[in-house]
């Protein structure tokens, strides 16, 4: 997992390692898990996520399942929030997503590029790319962030 010393510094974290188990461990019992989400990189202007298309997020058709892409376009924006915020004081959550699907994909491999239209203080909003393994374009979306306080 590529994450940049910004991120490492937010957390206040010297070892990429340990960082990359710690995202892990938090990811372990939802969606992230039972997705098999993997972490690729991870910068405050960029975060890349990659998913399986198997069993698990393909619609009856055979084909990826549109939830499956938005799951984890919205994952990959949530990430690209958290990194961008202190954890300590505020959570990220959804507040509006869109995909639009342009191609199907039946098997292998879909990474997830998240990069900023909007960083702000209360909200963020990400423009979503996701392709398969040769850079074909799979699905569009755009992702709207609410930056909340902890209580």
């Amino acid at each position: 997992m590529i994450v940049s010393q910004e991120v490492l510094d937010l957390y206040n974290v010297e070892d990429k390692d340990e960082f990359a188990e710690q995202m892990r461990s938090r990811s372990k019992h939802t969606l992230i898990e039972a997705l098999e989400i993997e972490y690729v990189e991870l910068t405050p202007d960029r975060v890349v996520m990659t998913m399986p298309v198997g069993p698990k997020t393909r619609q009856p058709a055979g084909i990826l399942h549109g939830g499956a892409s938005v799951a984890l376009a919205e994952t990959v924006a949530s990430i690209a929030t958290v990194i961008n915020i202190d954890p300590e004081k505020f959570n990220p959550v959804g507040m509006e997503i869109n995909a639009n699907h342009i191609r199907s994909k039946t098997d292998g491999v879909v990474n997830a590029t998240a990069t900023p239209f909007h960083k702000g203080r209360t909200t963020m909003v990400w423009d979503i790319k996701i392709t398969d393994e040769d850079g074909q374009l799979i699905c569009i979306s755009r992702c709207t962030m609410a930056v909340i306080a902890k209580r």
